[in-house]
């Protein structure tokens, strides 16, 4: 009897001894897959799921044997346990060692738990505590809800579910499964009210932007909350079923468009196939991916290394993409799906991002440190530096100059060598950069002359292309004088669409116009350019069917700027020649009406002066302009202006306008101009400019 009873004691000990500890019991730890489960009736797994699972798969022996004997809980219990302990794929993108999570994060993930508020960018019940909107109704939750006077962007946003990670974390930080219980039951609800449409894409919950982003958080999920004891068997098939579903849609609808939601759609189906290999159409996603992957790398960047929808923001985002993909193809073994010059076009696009930054994004903490053309938003210096350049060093370490921009300016030694100061055309694109230096204390002048309609025959209200040719932003010695208006806001339809379309407004940016009426082509000309003392750069625009820009831009001795603007055409009606300031006080940013231009007067002594002169009698129209850093509707004043001239059919309209970096007080500079030549020619241009007593002939021959 003490034999037997010893016997059985051994036996307890050595069964508590089986896992590291209980906890490992409750949440999935390596139990051995005979411990099974209470059964369950089969009606309680999803049979979809070992419709869309390869049960011929590796590790899934156990698997197909429960399924072929009948035992669909068993076999989705194995399944599970499957997906807790699988090491086949790694997600370059994922780390479970150390979670952490931010402030805003933490927030995000709280307020879901409270009357269903869903974190939905740029839309929020309260903008200073960040507190998004409830879709509670009724005791459950109305997916079709839109706040009052929001757009048909709330509800795109709505359906990629941007507070799923953020609980994930705050679950893997806290182990409280709370987290995991909001998630699932809100999913859940979600997946029963927003089935698959029968007819393809809609506007909302299944269109391929919004599918695309859910399934590269899926892949996330999975790994945060699998061991979890609120992830049953059940709700595993659930998910992978769902997962399926989405996948396969991605398969089937391609975005029309192109452009950057189809490089999403591709990066999820690669990200799809990659990751999850035990599904039966995991390799047709797969293949599909890196195939429209590998297409558009080259479709899509142009040769002077523009993306095509020349958004500085989507251009940033899709060499990102592409990071992604080859990191995801090369951390599986994965690389020959993509071909072996597939890094070539990146590499002209990760400059294009270096061209393009404004020498404050050396000064640790800067913000807006890019140009916000066409549908662009701020960028800060933390974002690009800790992300963007280094993953361009990553992809391109024999850079020497992309190394400096991803070292230079933490407070110790620089690697690699600043870029050179030369002239840079980006003439596919229709951008030119004019540029003295890398130093804080430099002038970088940035040019925007749109080519969009060799990509896009539309300028509407939807299109990323904004009607702005000719506009121009210039930095100055840690300030950007004349900063572009912004997006401010997306919305098309719902919301206050008279906001975006003030900003698409012509007569909000840098350039010429007439009657302030939209140019209804962007098809952008480069002319001529020299580089010398003198830099010049002439191009120009024929926006109107009867009216033409052309704007001839002199860099004199990479010390001021001398802008010859031309209104071509038999155009009859007012041309506005437009300005837009920085922000300021009155004091600050003081118009010159008498004078036709403005000057600033700020107290750090960064100024500059703005002088405007026309072959015919002007007159100075201030008025309240904006600028918008961000895309949530916010926006703050500042002073713009235009100088406006009525021109008749026979006439063209042509101003030179001045502008002069001082650095101290403008009330001591002096500056006049004037044409010198006997008129309009088609092919030449010539002036005469005099700034404090120095007189500079400037001109030009095609």
């Amino acid at each position: 009897m003490k034999n037997i009873f010893f016997i059985c004691f051994c036996a307890l000990f050595a069964f508590s001894g089986c896992a590291d500890d209980d906890d490992d019991l409750l949440t999935g730890g390596n139990v051995d897959i005979d411990l099974l489960p209470d059964a369950k009736p089969n009606d309680v797994v999803d049979p979809q799921v070992f419709e869309a699972i390869n049960l011929n798969y590796p590790g899934l022996e156990k698997v197909k044997e429960f399924y072929e004997a009948g035992e669909h809980y068993y076999a989705a219990n194995a399944l599970l346990e499957y997906y807790r302990t699988r090491t086949n794929v790694t997600n370059p993108n994922l780390s479970l060692i150390n979670v952490t999570i931010s402030e805003a994060e933490q927030a995000k993930a709280d307020y879901a738990l409270v009357d269903y508020r869903f974190h939905v960018n740029n839309f929020y019940e309260d903008k200073e505590t960040l507190k998004p909107y409830s879709v509670k109704q009724d005791g459950g939750i109305n997916w079709e809800y839109s706040p009052k006077d929001a757009s048909d962007e709330y509800q795109k946003q709505l359906h990629r579910h941007q507070w799923f990670i953020p609980q994930a974390k705050a679950y893997r930080v806290s182990g409280d499964e709370k987290y995991i219980q909001s998630w699932i039951e809100v999913y859940k609800n979600w997946i029963e009210n927003n089935p698959k449409p029968t007819t393809g894409p809609n506007t909302t919950s299944w269109w391929q932007l919004q599918v695309s982003t859910r399934i590269g958080d899926q892949v996330q999920l999975l790994e945060y909350f699998k061991n979890s004891v609120n992830f049953t068997p059940e709700w595993l098939s659930t998910f992978l079923v769902e997962f399926a579903e989405q996948a396969d849609f991605l398969v089937d609808y391609p975005y029309e468009s192109g452009g950057n939601i189809l490089i999403s759609q591709a990066n999820a189906l690669a990200t799809a196939g990659t990751l999850m290999p035990e599904f039966k159409n995991a390799e047709k996603w797969m293949n599909t991916g890196y195939q429209i992957l590998s297409e558009e790398v080259q479709n899509q960047i142009m040769s002077d290394g523009w993306h095509k929808e020349m958004s500085l923001h989507y251009h940033i985002g899709i060499v990102a993409d592409f990071y992604e993909a080859m990191k995801l193809a090369e951390a599986n073994q994965l690389s020959s799906k993509l071909p072996s010059d597939f890094t070539e076009p990146l590499r002209k696009a990760a400059e294009v991002v270096m061209y393009f930054t404004y020498p404050n994004y050396f000064i640790k903490g800067s913000d807006n440190v890019v140009p916000m053309f066409n549908d662009s938003w701020s960028r800060t210096r933390n974002v690009l530096k800790n992300t963007n350049f280094k993953q361009y060093v990553e992809m391109f370490p024999d850079s020497e100059e992309l190394k400096y921009m991803q070292t230079a300016g933490n407070g110790g030694t620089a690697q690699g060598r600043t870029p050179n100061n030369d002239m840079k055309l980006f003439d596919q694109a229709g951008y030119y950069v004019l540029r003295n230096g890398w130093t804080p204390a430099s002038t970088v002048m940035i040019l925007s002359n749109n080519k969009s309609n060799d990509a896009s025959n539309s300028l509407s209200a939807y299109s990323h292309n904004q009607p702005d040719n000719g506009t121009f932003e210039l930095y100055h010695n840690g300030r950007n004088f004349f900063p572009d208006s912004g997006v401010c806001t997306y919305y098309t339809s719902g919301g206050d669409n008279d906001l975006r379309y003030w900003f698409r407004g012509i007569d909000k940016h840098n350039t010429l116009s007439i009657g302030k009426q939209n140019i209804k082509k962007a098809a952008g000309k480069l002319l001529k350019s020299e580089e010398g003392a003198t830099e010049l750069v002439v191009f120009e625009n024929q926006g109107y069917d009867n009216l033409k820009h052309r704007r001839a831009v002199f860099y004199v001795n990479k010390k001021f700027f001398v802008l010859v603007d031309e209104g071509i055409g038999n155009a009859e009606g007012t041309i506005n020649l437009s300005f837009n300031l920085c922000e300021g006080t009155a004091s600050e940013v003081v118009m010159d009406t008498d004078k036709n231009g403005v000057h600033t007067a700020f107290s750090n002594n960064n100024n500059i002066i703005v002088r405007t002169f026309a072959n015919k009698a002007v007159t100075c129209s201030p008025f309240t302009g904006r600028i918008a850093y961000l895309v949530d509707g916010a926006y703050n004043t500042r002073q713009s202006y235009t100088i406006d001239m009525n021109k008749s059919a026979d006439e063209t309209a042509r101003y030179i306008t001045v502008i002069l970096p001082v650095n101290g007080s403008t009330d001591t500079s002096s500056i006049s101009a004037k044409f010198i030549d006997s008129g309009y020619f088609e092919n030449s241009a010539s002036v005469e400019v005099s700034v404090n007593g120095e007189t500079h002939t400037l001109s030009y021959t095609l």
